[in-house]
């Protein structure tokens, strides 16, 4: 009849996909409406969306709410004129660390005061549209705890991942660097090695107690003492058997990272994010592009804007101030050059440096360096649910998905900075006021 088989089963498929979405929702407890929404997964807006969700809140269908109905026993969150996108996610936070507590300044508190101010800065970054979070390293486990009480309805905030404490050398980045002998602990501090089987030891030590991410410092860092960014303090050997361990187990692994020959032996050793990446190279940048298991680079490229502005009056050190400054604009150059490179990208604020309500802040400066609106969002989103490696879960908006949504008074792919100052925000169904 010349027809062809494919063309024949494309149209069946297309014509089940639309009577999928014009049909009655099926097991649907909500119903959320707005004017338009982002489908990050295509870039493409829809216009007039009916989400309905069910009791366990996930997205059970996604219809034009023009041409269908719903019952009076059907929860109607009605969004108005405004654009819907995916609850946002951010991969590098400290929910236990307030950004205006700096330096030394940090000994006036007792140890439960940090995991207090976690619960704040947890609701403040929902607040700002941020629905995941990964919480890349917190003392007494902190982030576990508070993901335990925000899933069983004692706090409210984002959606958790949890690594507890960070994994590194001894007078490392991740180790305590600030108090003289007489103070330190006897032995080693929580999620320090200096070996491998003590490394993996404590892969296995952080998974035991709820993490769900290990986190772990290759270089030195900006703001720890006695360490230089580009200093590499785990060996490529010491990071793959982390990295072994980690996957063994089903465990993802992110690597703080600013200097060269760190971040390449991290994205050799099979880590799966490198964060910050500040003082990357043309031959790591190509590795990472070029890696066949996936690697991500999370750059926090906007919270020197308010380091160098509030630091020393928050009490941070003037060395720290100093490797900040140094360290900034080479970052931002290389997000650029790693981006047109093809690097793969999320979004990483390392709020706790910052405010953790300013972070919708970093998406103008994302632009500004060489993305898009519609990649920086997507990093933030799509991209984000892929490194968790949870994309059924989180990333879009979209059948199956939680219902994590937020929305923006005008167009995010126009501009950006509509994402600085969310208009809403839902969290597995539920609106949070």
């Amino acid at each position: 009849m010349g027809i062809s088989v494919n063309f024949l089963r494309n149209a069946g498929v297309l014509a089940i996909a639309l009577a999928a979405v014009h049909s009655a929702p099926v097991l649907a407890n909500t119903v959320i409406t707005g004017a338009r929404m982002l489908d990050v997964l295509t870039g493409k807006m829809v216009d007039n969306p009916a989400i309905f969700v069910d009791d366990n809140g996930r997205i059970t269908s996604i219809a034009d709410a023009r041409t269908v109905k719903w019952g009076s026993d059907v929860s109607h969150i009605d969004l108005g004129d405004k654009t819907l996108l995916p609850g946002l996610i951010d991969m590098h936070v400290h929910l236990d660390g307030p950004a205006d507590i700096g330096g030394y300044r940090g000994l006036e508190f007792t140890d439960s005061f940090w995991a207090m101010t976690a619960v704040g800065s947890a609701k403040a970054m929902l607040d700002a549209g941020f629905t995941t979070v990964r919480n890349v390293g917190s003392d007494n486990r902190n982030d576990i705890g508070l993901k335990q009480a925000i899933d069983n309805g004692y706090a409210v905030g984002p959606r958790i991942v949890p690594a507890g404490y960070a994994l590194g050398a001894t007078g490392g980045h991740c180790d305590s660097t600030f108090l003289p002998p007489s103070l330190e602990k006897d032995g080693k501090e929580e999620g320090i090695g200096d070996s491998i089987d003590e490394l993996r030891y404590q892969v296995r030590r952080q998974r035991k107690f709820g993490a769900e991410v290990i986190k772990i410092c290759a270089t030195g860092g900006v703001f720890s003492r006695n360490t230089e960014p580009g200093q590499q303090q785990l060996s490529e050997e010491h990071m793959r058997a982390i990295a072994d361990e980690a996957h063994q187990w089903g465990v993802r692994v992110a690597a703080h990272a600013h200097g060269g020959d760190g971040i390449k032996a991290a994205i050799k050793a099979g880590i799966d994010t490198i964060e910050h990446a500040s003082l990357v190279d043309d031959e790591g940048i190509k590795l990472a592009a070029t890696r066949t298991r996936p690697v991500w680079f999370a750059m926090d490229i906007y919270n020197t804007e308010y380091t160098q502005a509030e630091g020393a009056k928050n009490g941070v050190l003037e060395d720290n101030l100093r490797k900040d400054r140094e360290v900034a604009q080479i970052q931002r150059d290389n997000f650029r050059k790693a981006h047109k490179a093809g690097v793969k990208m999320v979004f990483a604020s390392d709020a706790g440096v910052m405010p953790h309500a300013d972070i919708g802040k970093q998406f103008r400066v994302m632009v500004e360096y060489g993305m898009t609106p519609l990649e920086a969002i997507q990093a933030a989103t799509r991209n984000a649910g892929q490194a968790l490696g949870r994309e059924k879960d989180v990333g879009a908006i979209e059948v199956g998905r939680y219902a994590d949504i937020v929305a923006v008074e005008g167009d995010p792919l126009a501009n950006v900075r509509e994402l600085e100052s969310v208009d809403a925000v839902v969290k597995g169904g539920k609106r949070i006021r």
